[in-house]
């Protein structure tokens, strides 16, 4: 028995101490038990002591063989106290022997050895965030769970978890996945066009809505979505070839013409326009060398755009009944399999600019204006470096596409990690490209007949970069990053966010998170967020947080029944997370002589060395191997010797 309780404040406890605390091994954060008569045993967790007196915060009580977390119930003062036993440790810790649907992810900072083991249902099914500063240790984490998860005896060979990889660290953790289990696949993809050691990221640009090109193309103003809209509407028609899709163009230009002829500007505006358009938009039964035949001669229609010395045009009334006749009364349907589907971001940009035309945008600048700097920016788009990752080779439905994410062809089976390296690319265009894949995600998922059937995890590291409250709720109505938190767990759909910086997280996210795990975080601003945004987070642990060591940290949630201080276990092989060592950079040899001395030798291996049609991938093969192996040595080197498992319990004095 510790002692007798002297005082019982909320959820705190004095406790007089009837032992010699200087024979004791340190006891802060050993969990004791309140017991009397009953069959109730009460739980708390020892904050501080002192030579005569110890403190214990009431986190839960043992009842039916359970742990019950919550401190509504308080011990009497009759109760008896003492340390936790080893059998109701594993009541709020779990299990040592790893069983079915359990997952290692780490050990205990407080008992020397014990495993901390979590159901995975009970992380895995909810949204979670992994906090921390810069070097405490998240990438090593994140590795880590992984790694384990994977390498259990019965490893979830359904997952799947997309990464959007900000540094391109997780490829070296997880390359190896399927060499320890063919049943497993890790699968890239890189945003680096110029040297890609992997697949280029690619996104089918037929597969995006208003929604994907209003946040692609920067709008601003929700009066810009039905340019989009009529862009994508327009975009299957204008690039068709069929009969009726040829119909259907010559009536939506005879619409766009006709209003341009009767906008009443002057009749030079009026035949410019009318030239510009057909010049840029015509078939070929309209265009500016279509015939137009009257009694008596035959002219061509740019003919009849004649402008006569008076700055009229003469045929004002032909020209207008001309283009009524390509007009259709009743629009016609033209049939699902004549509409062109594979396009391009030119084809889309042409269709944008026909949109605004067929809009009537040109009678007005300031709307022409606002209008055409999403054309302008789509121009952009379809001329600059970041075309490649719109340019898709076939064409593929939604479904088809996001197989094809999954499906590893090297070893023609299903990935379960799925790292899309975002390095290569701005924050602007990283984000964008983020939330189109995340909300394709999400409507497959929320559009399945038998709901629940498939789960995707989308992890995201530093998600202060992206999952933020952006202007999306004002222009699109909703937030996908916010919608998936909110909606996404009855689909399936669960987000993973790991950042530095918390507090610039969109705080509907974290909210929605039931999981937390928070590494070394020092900043003031970030401990307040987590304070007031995360739930039951003591000052205790507010504490605890700003002295934790890389790789230590303090999780908390549904997956676990108290606040759990527990240090991960080193990945093997490492994330690519490490800093720059300056003892090595600032001390390199990169003097004159040694630079010609090197560039001399490896002119003269070139040029003496004639390659076999094997050896350029052998030393690919040859230099992968050999990055694990530096890694394990390292490893090898800097290992403590391991605990033996089991949990010290000290037997207090009598």
């Amino acid at each position: 028995m510790l002692g007798k309780i002297e005082e019982i404040i909320d959820n705190s406890v004095t406790i007089k101490l009837s032992i010699n605390i200087n024979e004791q091994p340190s006891l802060v954060n050993y969990h004791v038990i309140f017991e009397d008569d009953t069959e109730k045993k009460i739980v708390g967790e020892i904050a501080n002591v002192n030579q005569t007196t110890m403190i214990v915060t009431i986190v839960g009580e043992i009842a039916n063989g359970r742990f019950i977390s919550g401190g509504g119930t308080k011990p009497s003062f009759k109760c008896s106290v003492r340390l936790i036993k080893s059998e109701e440790l594993e009541l709020l810790f779990g299990k040592q022997e790893l069983v079915k649907g359990y997952t290692n992810f780490g050990t205990s900072n407080v008992y020397e050895g014990y495993k901390i083991n979590v159901g995975m249902n009970d992380f895995f099914n909810t949204h979670f965030s992994i906090l921390g500063n810069s070097g405490s240790g998240k990438s090593c984490g994140v590795a880590s769970i992984l790694q384990k998860l994977f390498r259990n005896s019965t490893p979830p060979t359904n997952a799947a978890f997309f990464f959007f990889d900000a540094y391109g660290e997780y490829t070296n953790a997880f390359k190896e996945l399927h060499v320890n289990n063919p049943a497993l696949n890790y699968k890239s993809y890189t945003t680096n066009v110029i040297d890609p050691t992997t697949d280029i990221l690619k996104i089918p640009v037929w597969l995006l809505d208003v929604d994907d090109l209003a946040l692609l193309l920067d709008a601003t103003t929700p009066s810009q979505l039905p340019i989009i809209e009529k862009t994508l509407k327009l975009v299957p028609i204008l690039t068709g070839t069929s009969e009726n899709v040829s119909k259907r163009k010559n009536d939506i230009i005879a619409r766009a013409l006709q209003d341009i002829m009767l906008s009443g500007a002057e009749s030079t505006k009026i035949r410019d326009q009318v030239i510009g358009v057909l010049t840029r938009f015509n078939t070929t039964t309209l265009n500016l060398q279509t015939q137009i035949v009257q009694p008596g001669y035959t002219r061509t229609l740019k003919q009849c755009l004649f402008i006569d010395k008076t700055g009229k045009m003469q045929e004002m009334e032909l020209v207008v009944e001309f283009f009524r006749g390509y007009i259709i009364d009743e629009e016609i349907e033209v049939p699902e399999e004549e509409l062109n589907k594979y396009y391009s971001l030119q084809d889309l940009e042409e269709a944008m600019e026909f949109a605004l035309v067929s809009e009537g945008v040109l009678k007005s600048d300031k709307v022409y204006e606002t209008a055409n700097i999403m054309n302008v920016r789509l121009h952009s788009l379809a001329t600059g470096d970041n075309r490649h990752y719109f340019t898709y080779p076939t064409y593929v439905t939604r479904d088809q596409y996001i197989e094809s994410l999954l499906w590893d062809e090297r070893t023609n089976s299903r990935a379960q990690i799925i790292n899309f390296n975002i390095n290569y690319i701005d924050d602007r265009i990283a984000k964008v490209i983020t939330k189109i894949i995340s909300r394709m995600l999400f409507n497959k998922l929320s559009t399945l007949k038998s709901r629940g059937s498939e789960a995707f995890h989308i992890v995201i590291e530093e998600a202060h970069r992206y999952v933020k409250h952006d202007r999306d709720n004002d222009l699109l109505g909703y937030n996908i990053f916010e919608r998936i938190s909110k909606e996404g767990r009855k689909y399936g759909m669960f987000l993973g966010l790991i950042t530095q910086r918390p507090s610039e997280l969109s705080e509907t996210c974290v909210s929605q998170c039931a999981n937390f795990m928070i590494l070394r975080t020092i900043h003031p601003v970030d401990l307040k967020y987590i304070k007031e945004m995360v739930p039951n987070v003591s000052t205790e642990i507010m504490l605890q947080m700003k002295n934790l060591k890389p790789g230590n940290c303090i999780a908390f949630g549904s997956a676990f029944k108290v606040p759990t201080v527990m240090h991960f276990d080193m990945p093997n092989p490492m994330p690519l997370s490490d800093n720059v060592n300056l003892n090595e950079v600032w001390y390199k040899d990169n003097s004159p002589k040694h630079l010609i001395q090197d560039v001399g030798a490896t002119m003269q291996q070139q040029a003496s060395y004639v390659p076999q049609s094997n050896d350029v991938s052998q030393i690919m093969q040859q230099q992968a191997r050999a990055v694990p192996q530096q890694v394990a040595t390292q490893q090898q080197v800097q290992a403590p010797q391991q605990v033996q498992q089991g949990i010290y319990i000290q037997k207090p004095a009598q």
